[in-house]
């Protein structure tokens, strides 16, 4: 019984995946004006930066080091940083001016004009990750949203926003990944 169970569960999740991924392709072409931004940075010397919490901070990682290190192809290392992984100025930051600050006051650091700031949050409304998105567009930033289905903070900031279509957090997660390597497969085509 308890096997039957379990490949339900599975089935029923495959499932939601297949019907959310066919509802993702009505934003092919924002997906597409997305990279077409990232790859617009990249050709003029401009760095991307990518920011979340949880797991967004883990995919936000995770697409840093895609274009850090490599995607699919041997090519010279791409400027992608992920505001996540200095646990000092994390922590420095979250200390002395509040954990709203901890990715806003590293982009006052090092933004210009012309970098892309790429924001992970499933539910679009992270305090920490709407002011880094604020942060960005002082500095003439452009800013890339990925989000659940609702209307949120980062909704209506981002230059872009990609809305998953789901409101379940592991649903989320799983297609800003597929999206995410979407951007980099098409920022590594565009530049090599």
């Amino acid at each position: 019984m308890n096997s039957l169970s379990n490949a339900q569960a599975i089935s029923e999740a495959i499932s939601v995946n297949i019907a959310n991924l066919e509802k993702l392709k009505a934003q092919i072409g924002d997906i597409e004006r997305a990279a077409n931004i990232i790859v617009e940075a990249l050709h003029a010397g401009c760095a991307i930066y990518f920011c979340g919490n949880g797991g967004s901070a883990a995919d936000a990682q995770h697409l840093a080091a895609e274009l850090s290190g490599r995607f699919l192809k041997n090519r010279r290392p791409l400027p992608g940083v992920a505001l996540t992984t200095n646990s000092s100025a994390l922590t420095a930051i979250g200390n002395d001016f509040g954990f709203d600050e901890v990715f806003s006051r590293q982009l006052e650091g090092v933004a210009k004009k012309g970098d892309v700031l790429v924001s992970l949050s499933t539910s679009g409304n992270s305090a920490n990750v709407v002011k880094a998105i604020e942060s960005a567009l002082a500095h003439g930033m452009k800013t890339i949203g990925l989000t659940g289905e609702r209307d949120s903070a980062m909704s209506a900031k981002c230059s872009i926003c990609l809305k998953m279509p789901s409101a379940a957090t592991p649903r989320i997660q799983e297609m800003h990944i597929l999206v995410g390597h979407i951007l980099c497969e098409l920022a590594e085509n565009a530049v090599t």
